[in-house]
């Protein structure tokens, strides 16, 4: 992963609906859920908005559609996930685990 895909993932999941719809299709597991029940679970309408930010969370590659029939599902993107992970991980206090005991770390509170 690069800055700039860092940057477009992290833009995406800086909004508070994609990053309740992000956390939801995680936890759902890789068969997703469908557009439909993940409106019922976010106490939503399955209208414009909800595909706005879909396509907000698609092109930033941190999830991805399929349809089965008439129906679209959207899962995680595992692999971008946690290659996201990773590279926040390998840019924070030089790749150590942080804590209050690195002198270039601060402290947790």
């Amino acid at each position: 992963m690069n800055i700039e895909l860092a940057t477009a993932a992290l833009k995406a999941l800086a909004h508070e609906t994609r990053l309740r719809l992000f956390r939801t299709l995680v936890q759902a597991g890789p068969e997703g859920v469908c557009v439909a029940d993940l409106a019922k679970q976010l106490a939503t309408e399955a209208n414009g908005s909800l595909s706005f930010h879909l396509k907000e969370l698609s092109n930033a590659g941190l999830i991805q559609r399929r349809q089965v029939s008439r129906f679209i599902y959207y899962s995680a993107n595992y692999p971008e996930m946690n290659a996201l992970l990773g590279y926040l991980t390998e840019h924070c206090c030089a790749g150590a685990a942080c804590s209050p005991t690195l002198p270039h770390c601060p402290p947790t509170p």
